[in-house]
């Protein structure tokens, strides 16, 4: 059985690579500004939890796989290292120049190493996610500048908080410093010697920890406080008008297109439980990633219709508050209240909106409106099953409907510290309203 619990192995820190990333990527998600490497973030967070989740069940065929879901300290402090740069730039490129080009290197090793027709089924799977690691390098790719070894500035995020070191390294210092930890470890699957670290080599992650920025990143957009509010003149989407059967259905469908693109809120905010998560089971940091995938497509819906109907994006404001206020509340309480009171609460006004919308006749908007109501629904459904395991994660004792309660309560005295803080960054003559989105379909 040696050659079957050698590959076993192999197989087991490909899954403890590929869960780790799905832990410490999202880190990157709300401290990059552009949507778009949000989106495509989001989107190789989820594929990496497909990777796991297969090579888990695959593993468990195996004799020698292990069982539980724990990641082993050796990878985990490299991955730990990867998300301590202060610049998203730079964080960005250490993932996509040296953690990501190693996973595909050690799948390729893999596939040279293992019996083609005794470990088939591995084989066919691995095939596929050499594939997917290659099309990740591409997609990732425009973000990446040739210039110098920089990235777009767009992406460029919010500085850590004061227990960043002062000075923050270059790219290529970064890369190589990353690089030097991978290097010391053998690679991902000890496929190569080691290489002692270098002299004065310091792991950041020892010297400080990381926090998550105080707010997230929307690049070059203009930001405020919240989209939604009561006065035409101020908000783009007006509360009473989503409801008054006597709103024009067209108004309905572009400030629901505004409602679907600030969806970008709860991108960045789920963002954030993953890592404060580290020894959550691998199936809710699965159902997580799909929850987070799900937020970015939802975005996206808003994010590409938009234009379409006429609006410039540069004219929307980009909504802050629910990520300034849940990021000062504790993990399973940003759960909690992304789940049992945003997307539950939700159903009903989205149900109408759905009905106004179908009036148009417009076959896109109804599809994206029905998938995004079916994903909701799922979320929910995450949220009764994981969410007392967050709880329990964080000592939490309290019956589950008394803890949604106190966790409600509390997120209405962190807001009232911290919401409303975020100004207009356009007056009212040139960011979107209602009044301008009335304006607008009347044209």
């Amino acid at each position: 059985m040696a050659a079957v619990q050698e590959m076993a192995r192999l197989q087991r820190l490909l899954f403890e690579v590929e869960r780790e990333f799905i832990r410490t990527a999202p880190t990157l998600i709300y401290r990059v500004g552009e949507p778009e490497l949000k989106y495509l973030l989001c989107q190789h967070v989820w594929e990496s939890a497909g990777h796991a989740r297969f090579l888990r069940e695959r593993g468990r065929e195996l004799t020698g796989f292990g069982g539980g879901d724990e990641v082993r300290d050796s990878i985990r402090a490299i991955f730990h290292e990867a998300v301590m740069p202060a610049d998203a730039t730079v964080a960005l490129a250490g993932f996509y120049t040296v953690l990501k080009p190693a996973l595909l290197g050690a799948y390729r090793h893999y596939l040279r190493v293992t019996d083609p027709l005794a470990d088939w089924p591995s084989k066919k799977l691995v095939e596929e996610w050499i594939l997917d690691e290659e099309r990740h390098a591409r997609e990732i790719a425009p973000f990446l500048t040739t210039g110098g070894g920089g990235l777009s500035p767009d992406i460029s995020g919010p500085k850590a908080p004061p227990t960043a070191p002062t000075s923050e390294p270059t790219i290529p210092a970064w890369s190589a410093h990353l690089a030097a930890a991978l290097a010391a470890h053998g690679g991902w699957l000890g496929e190569s010697p080691p290489i002692p670290l270098p002299a004065g080599f310091e792991w950041e992650h020892t010297q400080r920890t990381y926090a998550h920025p105080p707010t997230c990143n929307r690049g070059k957009y203009p930001t405020c406080s919240s989209v939604f509010g009561h006065d035409p003149a101020e908000t783009p989407i007006v509360r009473s008008w989503l409801t008054d059967p006597q709103t024009d259905a067209r108004v309905i469908r572009l400030m629901v297109c505004v409602w679907l693109m600030m969806e970008l809120d709860a991108v960045d905010y789920l963002a954030t439980v993953f890592y404060d998560t580290p020894h959550a089971p691998f199936d809710l940091h699965h159902d997580l990633a799909r929850h987070l995938w799900d937020e970015s497509r939802h975005s996206a819906f808003g994010y590409r219709q938009l234009p379409k109907l006429g609006v410039d994006l540069m004219t929307l404001e980009h909504s802050l508050d629910l990520y300034n206020i849940l990021v000062r509340m504790a993990p399973h309480e940003r759960y909690a209240m992304m789940t049992m009171e945003f997307e539950a609460g939700s159903f009903p006004t989205k149900a109408h909106v759905m009905d106004r919308v179908r009036e148009l006749d417009d076959f896109e908007a109804d599809t994206l409106l029905a998938f995004d109501r079916n994903d909701e629904q799922n979320h929910v459904r995450y949220g009764h099953h994981w969410l007392p395991r967050i709880m329990a994660l964080f000592g939490e004792t309290r019956p589950v409907d008394e803890f949604v309660r106190a966790t409600q309560a509390k997120f209405k005295e962190v807001a009232a510290r911290h919401g409303g803080r975020t100004p207009h960054s356009l007056p009212p003559a040139t960011r979107l309203t209602g009044e301008k989105i009335l304006r607008l379909v009347r044209s």
